[in-house]
């Protein structure tokens, strides 16, 4: 067995075994150490492909970002899971039921994948030349050939998160809110008093 192979039965078993474990963890905060195992150990697999783009990603957006948000939402919040357990069973044949077809569907993808005549030969192909590297041939073909399609994706997420906070934005009454203009507006007049105090007497 040669050195990659060595790390990729690693890298896969220690990701299968981290994977199980989120799975079956009882405590939240545990599933989420263990999520982002899986997803170092993913980036370990991406790396011994040679794309080091997506290992890079899947461990600045994923586990920088995704997993570690979610972690403080879970200790933040501090949410009684045990109790949003307790209704979980009368959902129990409507996931049987969704478990199912996923599992026919996975099986019919597995029985009929085949792999395209061209496949092989385009991936020997270079984009550009074999000096170019797997980040800089991504980067190539999306700020030339699908730009466009990729600031269209960008403006669409930015759309989707001012959605998001125009709906989530609550205006309570009573709270004291900052008026920027005021504060332009405001002169030393304003913002400050000059008082006469005697002698041993306070203000």
């Amino acid at each position: 067995m040669g050195f990659a192979a060595a790390f990729f039965y690693l890298f896969a078993g220690i990701a299968v075994a981290s994977a199980f474990l989120v799975v079956v963890a009882r405590n939240p905060v545990h599933s989420v150490l263990w999520l982002i195992l899986t997803f170092v150990n993913g980036a370990g697999l991406f790396i011994l492909l040679g794309a080091e783009f997506l290992a890079m990603i899947l461990v600045v957006v994923y586990v920088g970002a995704v997993a570690v948000l979610f972690l403080f939402v879970v200790m933040m919040l501090d949410v009684d899971f045990a109790e949003l357990k307790q209704g979980a069973l009368q959902y129990l044949p409507i996931g049987t039921l969704v478990g199912l077809v996923f599992l026919v569907e996975l099986v019919l993808v597995v029985s009929t994948w085949a792999v395209g005549p061209g496949v092989s030969g385009a991936i020997k192909v270079p984009i550009q030349g074999a000096e170019l590297t797997n980040t800089a041939a991504l980067g190539h073909v999306l700020y030339t050939h699908y730009v466009y399609f990729f600031q269209a994706s960008g403006l669409i997420l930015l759309v989707a998160m001012i959605g998001a906070i125009v709906l989530t934005l609550r205006h309570k009454p009573g709270i004291r809110r900052q008026n920027i203009a005021e504060q332009i507006a405001r002169g030393p007049a304003d913002a400050v008093e000059m008082r006469k105090v005697k002698s041993r007497e306070g203000v």
